[in-house]
């Protein structure tokens, strides 16, 4: 059930002296599982920076994620909220890079994979997995043959923070530190709102996508 907190944590304060939210998801908290309460929470920080942006206000945003998705058991409710997740990054980031990092073992999952996709810049540890579905809900559908949710080195070679750098769908793979996190964070927030988009560079990655040999 929600709970007033329900997992999520939302600070305003700043970094590097600049007006900064940031937020992050409790991966122990039901799988870091996203609901109406918390999703609702991190939509409403997002969109408040994005109004403070529009009136001069230079807020920043970092986002750190830890979650299997929606909660099943919320049904619709968690998908409409993340799809105001989704909405209030893309109207954010028009304005000041929107920072993601995914460090623990948990990763990001579902919906809130597409979230960190839509992040301006993306970073990641070794240890961090990154996919719209999980080993676990793969496994359920296609079969152990298919994907053995069991099988660690497979698991992080598919879905791993080495992998997804390494394919261009990540910005920073960095080692699992405090410091080091903190240092590509502020390298990212530096260099600003990027010229392009990761989702819009569609010429980098259909040819990947098409070039790609399933058999293997």
């Amino acid at each position: 059930m929600p709970q007033s907190d329900d997992g999520m944590v939302v600070a305003r304060g700043t970094l590097n002296g600049q007006p900064a939210v940031v937020i992050a998801i409790e991966g122990t908290f039901q799988g870091g599982s996203m609901g109406e309460v918390s999703g609702a929470k991190m939509a409403a920080a997002l969109e408040l920076a994005a109004e403070d942006n529009r009136n001069s206000i230079p807020t920043q945003a970092v986002l750190c994620l830890e979650t299997g998705g929606f909660r099943l058991q919320e049904a619709n409710l968690g998908l409409a909220s993340i799809a105001d997740i989704h909405a209030a990054i893309v109207d954010l980031r028009r304005y000041t890079p929107v920072i993601g990092i995914i460090a623990g073992t948990v990763g990001c999952f579902g919906g809130m994979s597409i979230a960190a996709a839509l992040c301006s810049y993306l970073i990641v540890t070794r240890e961090a997995r990154l996919g719209l579905n999980g080993p676990q809900v793969i496994e359920q559908e296609a079969g152990i043959e298919e994907y053995d949710s069991r099988d660690r080195l497979f698991i992080w070679s598919m879905t791993g923070g080495e992998i997804r750098y390494a394919s261009g769908l990540v910005d920073a793979l960095v080692s699992d530190g405090v410091n080091a996190v903190k240092s590509a964070m502020n390298d990212f927030i530096a260099k600003g709102v990027p010229a392009q988009h990761r989702i819009d560079n569609y010429a980098g990655f259909l040819p990947r996508l098409s070039n790609f040999d399933t058999r293997q």
